[in-house]
């Protein structure tokens, strides 16, 4: 038997155009963005190329180092894999927002108290990890920090370091 139906607008045969640019409201610590982005740009090149802020990391751009690690309503995510339009209206902290400028955040100065850091690329963004994780409530012992901070990778080996230093604000949390 002979099929002769033809399939009339199938979504195969349209070709959809994708928006050339998109606005997007972001709130990055605590400031107002409205960005005109071409829809495919990263949350990371967001932040860094369009509201200047560059203290956030590109690392490998593939979310395996976690360099690029923000706080996206408290919670860390990897601005590399996240595509700014899917982040319209947040509210966004990176790790210039964790200090009021005059202030460090506790574990700013937990990291600077334990030398937990050698080069600093990965600083940045292993502290916002650090704060989303605090945030989290679910780490209860150093073997759950180890595990709950693996997603971010320190090239020069400062783990012994940033273990303490998350140690050490995590005790004075409790």
């Amino acid at each position: 038997m002979k099929n002769d139906a033809t399939v009339l607008d199938s979504p195969i045969q349209k070709k959809q155009e994708l928006p050339e640019y998109e606005l997007v409201n972001l709130t990055i610590n605590g400031q107002f963005f409205k960005l005109k982005l071409q829809p495919w740009v990263s949350l990371l090149d967001a932040i860094r190329e369009y509201a200047g802020l560059t203290g956030t990391k590109k690392g490998c751009d593939h979310g395996q180092c976690g360099a690029c690690t923000v706080l996206i309503n408290g919670k860390r995510i990897n601005s590399c894999l996240t595509l700014a339009v899917m982040k319209d209206g947040e509210a966004i902290t990176t790790i210039e927002g964790l200090s009021d400028g005059t202030v460090n955040h506790p574990l700013q100065d937990a990291f600077i108290e334990h030398d937990a850091f050698q080069c600093g690329y990965c600083t940045p963004g292993q502290i916002c990890s650090a704060v989303g994780m605090l945030n989290e409530g679910r780490a209860d012992s150093l073997e759950d920090v180890q595990e709950l901070m693996s997603g971010n990778i320190c090239r020069c080996g400062a783990y012994n370091n940033i273990n303490a230093a998350i140690m050490d604000v995590k005790s004075k949390m409790a």
